[in-house]
């Protein structure tokens, strides 16, 4: 560890592996910080990839020049696509992940990449010199840096519970970060998750008879937009079901549930509840589906998805003895929730920085967010606008219309949140544009402009572009002889083929998006100088002046997304803007 680096990332899960690789790819110094080695892009919950808005996010992460979608393809053990019953819009591949090679695969991946040191450290502070990073201690030493990217997961602050045994310290066991104090003394605002995972068990006590099979798939793609992922023989996953005698142990002992006997103050996810939280939440419903699945390709766990719990050891056992299947299963891991500080995004601009801290970044996790593919994205935006930030360069911002990204920060952003918020393909308004098979179309130019696109990328999506030019006009037989030159053309033609034919399918229905998607850009456009003083703006509303000065939005659009902006607020905003004879409210 060197006295001064161009940018420290601190915490290298999902979001900090991506924020650090991108940094250091576009030229910069980098230092990654980790509490524990072993904690390198771990998967402390279920290690599955993809899913609904999910995939969306992996495969746009991919076409952007991050790694977790060629990682993904190296290490799954079983994949399938969802929905496939439903409109493309929806569909989506989701992957169980070797947790084990994903891991060694990507710290192999960090401590190859030229101008990233690693150090198994804590970041213990901040330095700020008129409102500016310009420094951080580190394990007690001082490091200068331009940029620091807070990419601290579920460590912040972390308190881990089963019943009623509470210890303070990370996922899976590891030290907590006692970083919370100096980010208060900052000024950012924090607040209070909580999240949980399932109990595991070893394989070789499930009974497989009592269960549905849910095996593999052999898919035309999977997350990366450059080359299809090896065949590999597939593990088996499984379905079963709670029932009501499960329930009411569940029942029986709520009062020894952390989350309802007030152990845990944090919030959890609404959208992947504990099993404790859904038995008192959906009491009309009879069962509930679980998931049985890989965690390594050779390994004898197997992870009950679905049964996410901080329940007593026994009480886990005895729910478990009621399962189909599982009457005999060895828990080899007892299921926990834990509870852990985060950051009030809405303090961060579009870029993934501190509105108030030029130089502070922040992704994941930290930011309020739930998942390996949210923090993932989240990572890389803020690690390339840190590079882009200190080389003097364009920022990367990515807008609703063009990628699930886009709406994932700018939700949590303009937004705000007051749960982990996941990425569902409800938040976006132009899902049919922005699927999944399309995703190196809307953003493979922004790895190419920001510089983060080797030549594989940019060969792979200039051959794609020209087959799919070529079979739009008929031109199939040059298609086919374009493909015969390079080693992944044929699966290239497969893949411009698709794309074509869900163009030709529901081309009304995107185009419809597409004419939505011009207005809202109108908006968009519609800019708000900055330094405008929003308290002389006598016809907003004294809520609308607080959460203006507060937000300072960049666009007439972005003020529209603020949480509890009337139409007539917006309405009065134009019309100052009007008033005051500024170029971007004169047209509105």
């Amino acid at each position: 560890m060197r006295d001064s680096y161009d940018v420290i990332v601190v915490g290298l899960g999902h979001a900090g592996c991506e924020a650090a690789l991108a940094a250091s790819r576009l030229g910069l110094q980098v230092l990654g910080l980790t509490l524990d080695f072993d904690s390198i892009a771990r998967m402390s919950c279920n290690p599955s990839i993809g899913g609904p808005g999910k995939s969306q996010l992996v495969r746009e992460l991919d076409a952007l020049g991050g790694e977790m979608g060629s990682a993904a393809d190296d290490c799954f053990i079983h994949v399938r696509m969802l929905n496939n019953a439903k409109g493309p819009a929806v569909r989506a591949v989701r992957a169980q992940i070797d947790k084990a090679l994903y891991t060694r695969r990507m710290a192999v991946i960090l401590r190859d990449q030229e101008g990233l040191d690693i150090a198994e450290a804590e970041l213990e502070g901040l330095e700020l010199t008129s409102g500016r990073v310009t420094g951080a201690i580190v394990s007690g030493e001082k490091v200068r840096c331009k940029a620091v990217v807070l990419a601290s997961g579920t460590y912040l602050g972390g308190t881990t519970y089963i019943g009623e045994e509470v210890h303070r310290g990370g996922p899976e066991g590891f030290p907590a970060s006692g970083l919370t104090p100096s980010l208060a003394e900052a000024g950012i605002r924090l607040m209070r998750f909580k999240t949980g995972t399932s109990p595991r068990v070893d394989t070789s006590t499930i009974d497989y008879g009592k269960m549905e099979l849910q095996p593999g798939e052999d898919l035309l793609y999977c997350f990366s937009n450059v080359r299809r992922p090896a065949p590999r023989k597939q593990r088996d996953c499984w379905i079963t079901y709670t029932n009501a005698k499960s329930h009411k142990i569940v029942e029986d002992n709520i009062d020894r549930a952390p989350i309802f006997s007030g152990l845990i103050k944090g919030i959890g996810p609404r959208y992947c509840p504990s099993i404790e939280a859904k038995v008192v939440r959906f009491k009309g419903k009879l069962r509930h589906q679980l998931f049985i699945e890989p965690i390594t390709r050779d390994g004898d766990e197997m992870y009950i998805a679905g049964l996410a719990t901080s329940l007593p050891k026994d009480v886990q056992e005895k729910v478990l003895r009621t399962i189909p299947g599982l009457e005999k299963a060895r828990i080899t891991k007892y299921g926990y929730a834990i509870e852990y500080d985060c950051v009030d995004p809405s303090q961060l601009d579009h870029r993934l920085e501190f509105r108030d801290i030029d130089g502070l970044f922040s992704a994941g996790q930290a930011n309020g967010s739930s998942g390996y593919e949210e923090a993932a994205a989240q990572g890389l935006v803020a690690g390339v606008n840190a590079a882009l930030s200190i080389k003097g360069e364009a920022p990367l911002v990515i807008g609703r219309d063009q990628a699930y990204i886009g709406v994932l920060i700018d939700d949590l952003v303009m937004k705000g949140t007051d749960e982990p918020y996941r990425m569902l393909t409800a938040r976006a308004e132009y899902r049919l544009a922005l699927r999944q098979d399309n995703a190196d179309f809307r953003l493979t130019s922004e790895a190419m402009r920001t510089g983060l696109a080797d030549s594989d990328r940019i060969r792979a999506f200039e051959m794609k572009t020209r087959l799919k030019d070529l079979l739009s006009s008929g031109m199939d037989r040059e298609a086919e002889d374009l493909s015969a030159s390079l080693g992944e053309g044929a699966w290239l033609l497969e893949c411009a083929e698709e794309n074509l034919a869900m163009e030709k399918a529901y081309g009304g229905y995107i185009e419809k998006e597409r004419r939505m998607a011009a207005s809202f850009r109108k908006m968009e456009e519609k800019r708000i100088p900055d330094g405008v003083d929003y308290r002389r703006m006598y016809r907003l509303s004294t809520e609308a002046k607080d959460k203006l000065s507060e937000r300072r939005p960049a666009s007439v659009g972005e003020a529209s997304r603020i949480p509890g902006m009337s139409p007539s607020d917006i309405a009065a905003l134009i019309i100052h803007l009007r008033q005051e004879g500024r170029p971007d409210g004169d047209d509105i």
